[in-house]
């Protein structure tokens, strides 16, 4: 069956589900590292990409914004010139009430009734104002740390925005 699309998990409703102790079968997480590039030194220069709009972010989409930011700045700056942090963990199960479908499907499926899903995989909760990928680098490599956010930012199903939080009055 294939993946159902992304506006479908987008909003939430409701506490959260994320009491995996009381679940068989949840998928694992696919963000694989959430820690990359020189993480021994101080850079003087941050800057957080936030979302605008409060929204669930499966982890596929987490983990192919990362590969982007990621392979951008390991391609351009170098690994020692940046550390890049993603912040958020998709704790929430995700579910769905798969249907059967083709001829007979009548037979197999009860439809809607009892219809409590399955464990599909997993999404974080996002809301407005909250950082979800860091990156701190040198004042010369700026502009490529806001490019590498601009495209993970693509790869999310909300509007994004910038924030430098540290080193502001390096970058006049």
């Amino acid at each position: 069956m294939a993946r159902k699309p992304g506006r479908m998990y987008k909003s939430f409703s409701g506490p959260a589900y994320t009491r995996r102790k009381y679940m068989g079968g949840v998928p694992g997480v696919k963000v694989t590292q959430f820690d990359m590039g020189n993480l021994t030194e101080e850079l003087p220069v941050a800057i957080t990409l936030v979302v605008n709009e409060t929204c669930q972010i499966r982890h596929d989409a987490l983990e192919a914004a990362r590969i982007s930011a990621n392979r951008y700045l390991m391609s351009d700056i170098g690994k020692q010139y940046y550390r890049f942090k993603v912040r958020v963990y998709p704790h929430q199960v995700l579910r769905e009430n798969k249907q059967a479908t083709g001829a007979g499907a009548d037979r197999v499926s009860d439809g809607m009734r009892r219809a409590f899903g399955k464990a599909i995989g997993t999404a974080a909760r996002v809301y407005e104002g909250q950082g979800i990928f860091t990156i701190w680098t040198t004042p010369q490599n700026f502009e490529k740390a806001k490019e590498a956010l601009r495209r993970a930012g693509h790869k999310l199903p909300t509007p994004v925005r910038f924030v430098v939080e540290k080193g502001q009055e390096l970058l006049k």
